[in-house]
């Protein structure tokens, strides 16, 4: 994949990463070779909200150190915003931002207020800018009441609310998200995830590269999902297009008026692999589970109920989840670590 530096908000070109480790002193052989990043080619367009997944020692946070120019590439190239990241470091310092979880949020001796004022100013905001961004800041993560507190006598979660705080006090045009909600609680994780959304829908110029162990946090967010393992990218996609990669059956869940149970079979309708029909004597209601082999079946269900002369109240279709896909295209589950690798 051969790109430019106008190609997106995010461009690479067969990125490699390779890391040398150093032998222990008991060793005969050389130094072991890790390659982290193995040819990558990604394009994020702007305003998207892009998401990479993969398990630990995939590659996800080498790639994001790279194109934040915390780490240079062994071989390729790497575009933010039309900047190489290589030869034009300080132009894409001065755009981006990055919010890792887990990372120390500042310094413990200054109060949260301090330190999202000293961060906005080594980025040159004006002192209105500045003011107005951190009291957003504070409200979003809920910690306008802890503003005066020593970071040391906050909370690991709270510390950890300010770090993201830091992250969009700036103004950034693209930022980097690496596991942000890592160490919240479900309600600020919640916040966090509406919070993103809003930040995004107010300026469609904004960009995001989402790294996640959450997949329902992906599939919520993220635009386009691209799944990565041992430093290639395996698929990327919108995470509904992803989906239907695993699995084309769908399993369809009705409550109906009444259904004649003895005459009524929808074993004889194309595409479906099994059903089940049982009569709840309480709410006077057919309960009818029906699995198909595909989504284009769905329709002809609906107008056999019809046909019936009953009424559909409600209607479910479960479909396979991202999990599914990744499982599918990786043999394993997120958690687990195959490499002493940078992930």
């Amino acid at each position: 994949m051969k790109v430019q530096a106008n190609d997106g908000a995010i461009a690479t070109d067969s990125l490699v990463r390779i890391f040398k480790l150093r032998k222990r002193k008991k060793q005969l052989e050389g130094p072991r070779i890790i390659t982290a990043l193995d040819g990558v080619d990604i394009s994020v367009k702007q305003g998207e909200l892009f998401g990479l997944l993969g398990p630990n020692g995939a590659g996800k946070t080498t790639l994001i150190k790279i194109l934040c120019t915390l780490l240079l590439p062994t071989a390729g190239r790497a575009f933010v915003n039309g900047y190489d990241v290589v030869k034009q470091s300080y132009n894409v310092r001065e755009i981006i931002s990055m919010v890792s979880g887990g990372e120390s949020c500042g310094y413990g001796i200054l109060t949260p207020r301090e330190n999202l004022w000293l961060f906005s100013q080594f980025y040159g905001l004006t002192f209105k800018e500045a003011r107005e961004n951190i009291d957003k800041m504070l409200n979003v993560v809920g910690l306008t009441e802890y503003q005066h507190t020593k970071m040391y006598e906050l909370s690991t979660g709270m510390r950890q609310k300010i770090n993201f705080a830091r992250g969009f006090v700036t103004k950034p045009k693209i930022v980097f998200l690496d596991e942000p909600t890592l160490g919240l609680d479900v309600n600020a994780a919640r916040d966090v995830r509406a919070f993103l959304k809003d930040w995004m829908a107010e300026n469609t110029e904004r960009t995001m590269i989402l790294t996640t162990h959450y997949m329902a946090e992906a599939d919520e967010l993220c635009d386009r999902v691209a799944i990565i393992d041992r430093g290639k990218i395996l698929a990327c996609d919108a995470p509904a297009t992803l989906k239907r990669m695993v699995s084309t059956e769908v399993t369809m869940r009705m409550e109906t008026s009444p259904l004649p149970q003895h005459d009524c079979n929808f074993s004889r309708l194309a595409g479906v692999i099994n059903s089940s029909i049982e009569f709840d004597a309480e709410s006077q209601k057919s309960q009818v589970q029906v699995v198909l082999s595909g989504e284009r079946f769905v329709p002809n269900v609906i107008d056999y109920v019809k046909a019936q002369n009953a009424s559909i109240q409600l209607l479910r279709i479960s479909e396979p989840t991202l999990e599914d896909v990744f499982i599918k295209l990786v043999g394993r589950g997120l958690s687990t670590d195959t490499s002493v690798s940078p992930s």
